[in-house]
């Protein structure tokens, strides 16, 4: 025979003696990998070149059954991939068996819902390959990952003793909430969020509940459910925590993975509109679940369990129809995420010993005018016309407005919005803060109530912000120690805002006259003190009434927003002011104002270890983004405290602020 071939049979004779004299070392070569390199004398590979590349990539819902699941054994890190994994792989991917060079299993739990015929064992797999193998990115279900990310299996030498994973609870599936638990779970962990609302797809019913025939639930609405109450808002992306940041980048790309516009990333004031955000909620909910999350829908929590310092559990009552079922679910950490309106967690928590202090807020009313009014103060009449929703009753009535003239018939401007503050609002005593928030351009005013004989309102809009009409909040600011809020501290303490904004709500509510039937009032007349007596069409489906809205709120507030509106709104936006603007009543949910004490370094709450405040209802946010960069840093710091890693984000953005 050839050298060549005399050389490579001399190696094979090297290969299989060192193999059978040493039966229980692991070979240094598989026969299948023995074959790929039987052309490569084996000692010269081994000693002097480098180890071939590859890539790895983590495969997540490999789902099998129990009766092709090994569980003889204990699983373990060095545990074999069952081959019907490796089959399933390889036929979701279409890549050849033997081009997996190696596999691991990072997670297997069980699934016994009874929603399945039979229980199965899902599975997440990484796998390592050659890099002319490439797969399909897919958030949640195939992503390529660093080899540091990947620990392989122990040694035959190694025994590893792991600590189980922590069990983690996430009260609330707002942006705090929803965003911390995907970071945990993308961690590997495998929480539980629990949602005293529904899943959108109910919720959605539920609000046409409220909306055509007046049959509020407390407990799924405009403000409680999957993705809080931005949900049903405008979906605004905007903020002012540093949008070029990696937290903030990395929260407006993960919305793009589970399928927002690119041009969120890219736009100044980006916006989903609720009827965008409602698709991208199911696909993260779904991508959740693939990565091992579980979510609890009507589930409203009671109490967070402590025992000597630390959580250890959950008070829970899960809602089902027409029962109720009350549980305790053990965990080693809480994340709470509530929202700024679950105001019965504040209560329990207070009573509980829980440290919380007050925090400045604002009220005020919603006011709404003709968008085509916003659009001609904001581009003037000569480039007004250019706004184009491709609605055609709202472009007919814009163009009219314009006197009929167009510079572009596709239209090149967006539909017009504004922002209005002041720090300079008097009161009668003092100068005060004074703003618009949370303003909805081609929006409508919705119910925020989350109880009856009270009114709330809030503003939204869909992507296309198509209606004939723009909203805004325009709110004073109150401070914790604020005068106005002396005659609850007594009975209330701490908790003295919570106090007035309800009495402000159930004062709207009793002069609307009750049905959730909204109390309006022209601005015109605000101003001067007297009752409107008429009102122009408003968007607020359940009724309006006109009325004295000036007499809702103590005369600070009063004095305030009048002297904001008259001689520095109206200043800086001419032709705000005017008899078209239309004031509802009330808007009390700007921010929360209580805030849950908690360390600046571990972010748990003070004196309570295992409990992770999170959020707008937290008092550490406000708005979509600032609420889910805050569930980030908390879900970072909670996996940190467990001794999972370091936070990618760092500690100094622990406190974002708002939007």
């Amino acid at each position: 025979s050839k050298p060549a071939e005399r050389n490579n049979m001399r190696h094979q004779h090297i290969f299989l003696t060192l193999y059978f004299s040493f039966p229980s070392a692991t070979p240094l070569l598989t026969s299948q990998s023995f074959r790929h390199h039987r052309s490569t004398p084996l000692l010269l590979t081994k000693l002097h070149s480098r180890p071939e590349k590859i890539n790895t990539y983590r495969i997540f819902g490999i789902n099998t059954s129990p009766d092709d699941t090994p569980t003889s054994s204990p699983l373990s890190p060095s545990t074999p991939v069952p081959p019907t994994i490796l089959k399933t792989i390889s036929k979701r991917y279409k890549i050849p068996p033997q081009a997996i060079n190696s596999s691991r299993i990072v997670r297997r739990s069980l699934d016994a819902r009874k929603r399945l015929t039979n229980p199965q064992y899902a599975h997440v797999i990484d796998i390592d390959v050659p890099p002319s193998v490439k797969l399909p990115h897919k958030p949640g279900r195939c992503e390529k990952i660093s080899p540091s990310q990947s620990a392989p299996p122990p040694t035959p030498f190694q025994k590893e003793v792991s600590p189980p994973p922590p069990r983690v609870v996430v009260i609330g599936c707002g942006p705090a909430g929803l965003f911390a638990a995907l970071r945990l779970a993308k961690s590997g962990l495998s929480p539980l969020i629990l949602e005293r609302g529904e899943a959108v797809e109910k919720r959605g019913k539920d609000i046409g509940a409220l909306v055509h025939r007046r049959l509020m639930s407390r407990e799924s609405n405009f403000c409680f459910g999957e993705g809080g109450a931005g949900t049903w808002s405008d979906g605004k992306l905007k903020t002012r925590i540093g949008r070029n940041g990696a937290a903030v980048r990395d929260v407006l790309e993960t919305f793009v993975r589970y399928g927002a516009p690119e041009d969120i990333l890219v736009e100044g004031a980006p916006h989903l509109g609720t009827d965008k955000m409602v698709r991208i909620l199911k696909a993260m909910r779904e991508g959740f679940k693939r990565m091992g999350g579980t979510v609890r829908f009507g589930a409203r929590v009671e109490k967070v369990l402590v025992e000597r310092g630390a959580v250890k559990g959950v008070d829970v009552t899960f809602m089902g129809g027409d029962c109720e079922k009350r549980e305790v679910v053990e965990c080693d950490a809480v994340i709470l995420a509530t929202g700024h309106s679950a105001r019965d967690v504040y209560e329990e928590l207070a009573s509980s010993g829980v440290a919380l202090e007050p925090k400045g807020f604002a009220c005020g009313f919603r006011v709404e005018h003709p968008q085509s009014l916003i659009n001609e103060i904001q581009y003037g009449k000569e480039w007004g016309g250019s706004v184009v929703t491709g609605r055609g009753s709202t472009d007919r009535t814009n163009l009219d407005r314009m006197g009929g003239t167009r510079r572009h018939e596709d239209g090149s401007l967006p539909v017009a919005s504004y922002r209005l503050a002041t720090d300079k609002a008097f009161d009668g005593t003092r100068r005060r803060g004074a703003y618009s928030f949370c303003m909805c351009p081609g929006g409508q005013v919705v119910p925020a109530s989350t109880e009856y004989g009270a009114v709330c309102v809030n503003g939204m809009s869909f992507s296309r912000r198509d209606s004939l009409f723009a909203n805004a909040a325009l709110v004073a600011t109150i401070a914790p120690d604020d005068e106005v809020l002396e005659p609850y501290v007594a009975e209330h303490g701490v908790l003295a805002g919570v106090a007035f904004q309800k009495d402000m709500e159930r004062r709207a509510a009793a002069m609307g006259g009750g049905g959730f039937v909204v109390p309006v009032q022209r601005m015109t007349d605000f101003c001067e003190g007297v009752a409107s007596v008429s009102a122009p069409p408003s968007s607020y489906r359940l009724g309006v009434t006109p009325s004295a809205c000036h007499e809702i709120y103590p005369s600070q507030i009063y004095n305030a927003l009048k002297d904001a509106i008259e001689n520095h709104f109206e200043r800086q936006m001419k032709g705000f002011y005017c008899e078209e603007g239309l004031l509802h009543g009330v808007e009390t949910r700007t921010s929360s104002p209580v805030r849950i004490a908690r360390d600046n370094d571990s972010l748990e709450a003070i004196g309570v270890k295992g409990l992770f405040p999170a959020g707008e209802g937290a008092g550490f946010a406000g708005g979509i983004v600032s609420a889910a960069v805050d569930g980030i840093m908390v879900a970072e710091a909670l996996y940190e405290s467990v001794g999972g890693g370091v936070r990618l984000l760092g500690k100094k953005e622990a406190n974002v602020g708002f939007d």
